[in-house]
Order: C-alpha cells, then structure tokens, then sequence
C-alpha cells in the first residue's frame, strides 16, 4: 500500500500519456493502420487475466463456423525470440491456441499486427481477431470488445505503476461491446460502465472442459474424481487468484495453491519445490492451466501426476453477443467505403 501511494505521481504522468496517446490516434494525427478485412479487438483495462484468449478462442472458432477464414492476432508474449522445431515462437499462448484451433483457423505472431494481417490476408483470411488489443491502436479495428473480470473490474482504481490499469476508466468510450466476466450479473459493475458508454453489455463465465494428464493431455480424469482427490494448484497466468478460485467452484479439491508471474517457465527447482509443497499439503496430484503445460521442463522427476485443466469461456446469450459484433461491424465497413 505505501509503494502504491508512493508511486502514485508516476501514475498521474501514465495517465495523462494515455489520454494524450487516444487523443492523438482519435484526432487523426497519427493513422491507425486499416487491414484488408474484419478487425475484432479483445482487450481489457487491467493488467492480469479476464478471460481474452479464451474468448479470443470463441470469436475465431465462431467465425469458422460462419463460414469465414479467421486467425488470431497475437504478440507472442512470453517468446523470448525462441523458435520451436517448426519455426513457430514458442509462445505460451500461441501453442495453447494452435492446439485448440485444430487448424480450423490460423494464428498470425508478432509486435506488428498489421504486417501479420498483410501476410494472412495473402493466404485468403478475411476476419482477424486481436488478442490483447483494446491499447494497440496502431491497428484499425472494427469492433472494440472490452473484457471485464467481475471479481476485480478496476483493479485497486490506480494506473500504472501504482495499480494495475492501463488506462483510465474513461477509455471505455472506445468500446463497442463490454463482456463482463466471472458472473452472470453485476449491476454496480453495470453502473460504473454506463457513466462512460452505452456499449451493448454481456456475461460470460469460466467453464472447466476438463482435467488432462500433463504433458500429453490426452487422458482425462473423470469428472466424479475431480472432488475426491486433493489438489495442489500451481499457475503461472496473469490471474492466478482467479483461477484457483475457480478450480473450487468446479468442484475440484483445492489442498494449496502457488502463484508465478504470467508465462513464467518452470524450472526443475520450481517444480521440485511445488511437489514439497503438495506433499506437505497432503496432496495426491498437482493442477495448473493448460497454457502453464508449454512452460513446463521435464517432469518425469515427479512422483505426483499433474493435470492440466482445460477452460472454455461460456458467453451468455452468444447469438445476440454474435449478431452485436457483426452489426458493428457492417457499420464500420459502411462508415469506410463512404
């Protein structure tokens, strides 16, 4: 709390850079880059996770099944400059969407998200879908979508460096669409939001497909195991509060519980120290999510199994939550070939 005070001013400089930034980008002074074709930006105010790649994932998948060619627009944080044997970056995020794509949509990886949809759009994709994106404005977007966690909406309230928003409140004038996640209803939530926009708002909740035996995950623990044995959740995300919140409201028996930094890699000595501390939990298996999978060294070491758990994100009302982004989208698209 006393570094968070102390930080403060800097927040008030962070601030009025981000204000001045969209202002900027707004007024036209600095163009945003327009791709060849349908710009769906996920993004949110806070740092940490609210549920954008799942929902990410959604919107893709959705619009494959419309019939169109998506792909996802990632940075490739937590990289490193590494590539895997197929020249793919080992992105934690990247293999965890490529797996769940299935090749039913592409993935275009890099800081510049433009020159990913250049490159895309020669391969015949129409739709693109900007993970992480509500602040990377040097892209043209269609559809603004802006992801609410109900569980800490705002964070502490403080920007940068004192808190953990990226922006002010007020950025929410620039959403289209808000998805309030974590809950099925949140009025106070409702309120705040509607002092700045009159986007559409929707809900959305976490939804455990499953637990998978790591690092294959290709055996599932029946659902009926999942409260009997005792759990110790370990997760390397940018919300891991959340998710071991979650893993109880699954169901799942929770023994302990250890945080890393988001995109963390897991180190023999970490995983080591993770099992010590399963074990004096009284633990019988360790749990992470599905993304921590591709940052774990080798673990045949361990004595205890881990499992991997599979989230989906579940978006209330999807065919009204589809049909807003389309319409605003069309719009767009009218307001450009005027």
């Amino acid at each position: 709390m006393i570094i968070s005070w102390l930080l403060w001013p800097l927040s008030l400089i962070y601030g009025a850079w981000m204000i001045l930034r969209a202002w900027v980008y707004r007024r036209g002074f600095i163009e945003s880059k327009r791709a060849e074709g349908i710009v769906i930006s996920v993004g949110n105010l806070t740092t940490g996770g609210t549920g954008k790649t799942p929902t990410a994932l959604w919107l893709a998948l959705r619009a494959a099944d419309e019939g169109q060619r998506a792909a996802i627009l990632l940075r490739g944080y937590g990289s490193r400059g590494e590539a895997d044997a197929n020249g793919h970056l080992r992105s934690d995020e990247a293999a965890l969407l490529r797996d769940r794509l299935g090749g039913r949509a592409q993935l275009g990886i890099g800081a510049d998200r433009y020159e990913s949809t250049q490159t895309l759009a020669r391969h015949g994709v129409g739709w693109f879908v900007l993970d992480d994106g509500f602040q990377h404005l040097s892209l043209r977007r269609d559809v603004d979508v802006v992801l609410l966690d109900a569980t800490r909406p705002f964070g502490n309230g403080r920007l940068l460096p004192a808190g953990s928003l990226r922006e002010p409140r007020s950025a929410l004038r620039r959403a289209d669409i808000i998805l309030i996640t974590r809950s099925d209803r949140a009025p106070a939530i409702e309120a705040m939001v509607k002092r700045y926009t009159q986007a559409p708002i929707f809900y959305a909740h976490t939804h455990l497909e499953g637990l998978y035996r790591a690092p294959q995950r290709a055996i599932g623990l029946p659902e009926s195991d999942w409260g009997r044995g005792r759990f110790f959740a370990f997760a390397g995300i940018g919300n891991s509060a959340a998710f071991f919140g979650d893993l109880g409201r699954w169901g799942v028996s929770v023994a302990g519980t250890r945080a890393f930094r988001d995109h963390h890699r897991f180190t023999p000595v970490d995983l080591s120290q993770i099992e010590r501390a399963a074990k004096a939990a009284s633990a019988d298996a360790l749990v992470c999510t599905e993304k921590d999978v591709f940052n774990l060294c080798d673990i045949t070491a361990l004595s205890l199994p881990i499992y991997a758990a599979r989230i989906s994100m579940v978006i209330d009302d999807q065919q009204r939550f589809w049909e807003s982004i389309c319409r605003v989208a069309s719009e767009r698209a009218g307001e450009a070939a005027r």
